[in-house]
């Protein structure tokens, strides 16, 4: 396993980083974001979002569950499972389509973490005396891209 830690001192700093994930992104990937409430795991999905699919309203999807956005022949679910009543609910959401079709980028993952797989990139963002932090923590699979990116 790959750690990296990236300090965002602003919340454009949070936004940053979600748009340099944006281009990297491909069919299976899973990226979870996690962090304590407010910490910027939505701020950090929304420039994801944002920059993937060219949509400017992204909602958080805190009462849908999920929310689907179409990129360049490639679909990103985004979920956010702090709502989540049983883990098995997640499949009734699209889950397994999403694992094989598209990005899913997934807010408060512990919630489901055994269903995740060991592909999965994981973000944790933290609250510093500076700001915020963002730990990455990836597999061989991400080494590369994250290079590519200037995410190191």
């Amino acid at each position: 396993m790959n750690q990296i830690t990236i300090n965002l001192p602003k919340e454009t700093d949070t936004a940053a980083l979600g748009f340099k994930f944006a281009p990297l992104l491909e069919a299976g990937d899973v990226i979870c974001l996690s962090g304590p409430l407010g910490v910027g795991k939505t701020t950090l999905a929304r420039a994801m979002i944002k920059a993937f699919s060219g949509v400017e309203e992204v909602p958080s999807p805190t009462f849908t569950l999920v929310e689907i956005y179409q990129g360049a022949g490639l679909a990103l679910w985004h979920f956010d499972l702090y709502r989540l009543e049983r883990k098995d609910e997640i499949w009734e959401l699209g889950f397994e389509d999403a694992l094989v079709e598209g990005v899913s980028v997934i807010e408060w993952p512990e919630r489901i973490i055994e269903s995740l797989p060991a592909s999965s990139l994981v973000l944790k963002l933290e609250v510093t005396a500076e700001g915020r932090k963002a730990i990455i923590i990836s597999g061989p699979k991400w080494r590369e891209r994250l290079l590519r990116a200037g995410i190191q």
